[in-house]
């Protein structure tokens, strides 16, 4: 099955077409020349459905939207929908995860309780009625320091009580079977009949 991935991320790319694996051919929508879409979404969800929508109507294929984040209790749910521009630009996780824990000085440890959010939204067409859903969520704290050099956002900040590490020190076969996304395409590959 050929698919448009909604977004321009390379680490998203890499990291679902590395859980897709056989069967599908994950396209980076910047392979067609396509922008982002404009997030105007409340919700993971809203904004996946419009990021798939706006991929496919510009390249006339199925299009998979993902909408990720990371919810802090102690923020209130923040960066939540914000988590790519949370300190002001666009993808700049350093600055991204310095104001995190700037946020976050005095809280603590066990206060620090966070999880990552991923919503997966694939449409046939750009009008397709009912875009499967899926949904991963993969529970941790926020740490008080960076540790480990692997993955990428709030990876290195986020720890997980189930591997007893960072995201940032997993291997990237762990991380992504066990990570939001992982766990939402295992879901929307098991709503697809896909192995």
């Amino acid at each position: 099955m050929k698919l448009v991935l909604a977004s321009s991320n390379t680490g998203k790319l890499a990291e679902l077409r590395d859980l897709l694996g056989e069967g599908f051919e994950l396209h980076a929508q910047s392979e067609f020349g396509v922008e982002d879409a404009e997030e105007t979404g409340l919700s993971f969800v809203e904004n996946a459905i419009l990021k798939a929508r706006h991929a496919s109507r510009a390249t006339s294929l199925p299009a998979l939207g993902d909408d990720s984040g990371l919810c802090v209790d102690a923020l209130h749910g923040a960066p939540g929908l914000y988590s790519a521009r949370y300190a002001g630009e666009h993808g700049n996780s350093e600055a991204n995860i310095d104001k995190l824990l700037r946020e976050l000085d005095g809280v603590a440890d066990d206060e620090r309780t966070a999880r990552f959010a991923c919503m997966l939204a694939l449409v046939r067409d750009a009008n397709d009625p009912q875009p499967l859903i899926a949904e991963g969520l993969w529970e941790g704290r926020i740490l008080r320091e960076r540790r480990g050099g692997n993955g990428f956002g709030y990876d290195p900040v986020f720890f997980s009580p189930q591997h007893g590490c960072s995201a940032a020190e997993l291997p990237a076969d762990v991380k992504n079977r066990d990570s939001h996304r992982g766990k939402a395409l295992v879901a929307l590959k098991s709503r697809l009949g896909a192995p």
